[in-house]
């Protein structure tokens, strides 16, 4: 099996690309980059311009805001969007607490896949929908 075909693989486990045909598979593979991360290592700081969006296929990061660890995220989790799709800056830090490995799509490809890959834009907004949902969850009580 080649290094590409492994990788296409790996992405169908992941929930956000797990209804795609392995023909988009295919296509989130070209345009993404595989990447392992040490532990400790940021991935993105909080107050700056975003131009990533990343998938974790493996390990724990840590998520901060204003200093304060507000989350852990794990295997199947994304993160990155808002700042891409919104053009504003990071609303948190992530930090690697494990090594990791991740998928990592730059702002172009990433626009690309909304344009290209229905399944990915609608799981896309699947994901930030229930994420607006859990926010006014917790605003209300």
């Amino acid at each position: 099996m080649s290094r590409r075909d492994a990788f296409i693989d790996h992405l169908a486990q992941v929930p956000l690309f797990a209804t795609l045909s392995r023909k988009e598979l295919g296509l989130v593979a070209r345009r993404a980059e595989d990447v392992s991360v040490p532990a400790g290592k940021e991935l993105c700081r909080e107050g700056e311009m975003g131009h990533q969006y990343f998938v974790i296929l493996e390990g724990e990061a840590k998520v901060s805001r204003h200093g304060r660890k507000i989350a852990t995220v794990g295997p199947g989790d994304a993160f990155g969007e808002l700042s891409l799709l919104s053009r504003a800056p990071r609303n948190a830090t992530i930090v690697a607490e494990t090594p990791m490995e991740l998928v990592v799509l730059g702002q172009r490809e990433f626009a690309g896949l909304i344009d290209d890959v229905p399944g990915f834009a609608r799981k896309l907004l699947g994901a930030l929908a229930e994420r607006v949902r859990v926010a006014d969850a917790k605003s209300v009580g």
